[in-house]
């Protein structure tokens, strides 16, 4: 499936290159900027959905970690290193494959924001998949990396959230009890 993907995508317009490669990481810019809305709207809300969207990014950041230490235990090449022609150009020979990092973080991203803010599940889900595909589509992933690193961000980031809201939420009231007029 690899192979047919790959070949797919060398087969796209040029500007559908530049996209994916640039989109990946623009895409993370985005949930950045999804991150920074929902705190502007939970700044009045009850201290913890304040306390959930500072969560979020370290759960992700978790959830990263883990995926990094996956990396290092699994060890699984590349698929570019096979000498197939791909969009981007393969990675150092010592970043290793299985999980993807950047679906790990954009499922993790996604996953974090809907936990404070439903109704973004329609442009956080699609977001974090196409970001993931991508990964596959310019050739550095095989798609079970992917498809790990989308599981691993979604299961992980809101759990790691989760259970790490009950110690900022203090922090978030304690701010607010400073930083409000009296």
């Amino acid at each position: 499936m690899y192979e047919e993907i790959v070949d797919f995508a060398l087969a796209t317009p040029e500007w559908l290159h530049v996209f994916a490669e640039v989109g990946t990481d623009a895409g993370l810019f985005v949930f950045v900027a999804l991150f920074g809305v929902a705190a502007w709207r939970a700044w009045r809300a009850p201290a913890r959905d304040l306390a959930l969207v500072i969560a979020g990014p370290a759960g992700v950041v978790l959830t990263y970690a883990v995926s990094e230490v996956l990396k290092l235990v699994v060890r699984e090449d590349r698929p570019c290193r096979g000498g197939i022609a791909t969009i981007a150009a393969c990675p150092p020979l010592d970043d290793w494959s299985f999980p993807s990092n950047h679906s790990v973080i954009a499922a993790g991203a996604a996953a974090t924001l809907v936990l404070v803010w439903r109704s973004l599940a329609w442009v956080a889900f699609p977001l974090a998949a196409v970001m993931a595909f991508s990964r596959v589509f310019v050739g550095v992933h095989y798609p079970h990396d992917v498809a790990a690193g989308f599981l691993l961000g979604l299961a992980l980031a809101p759990l790691f959230a989760l259970l790490t809201v009950g110690a900022v939420t203090p922090a978030v009231r304690l701010a607010r009890s400073r930083l409000s007029p009296r």
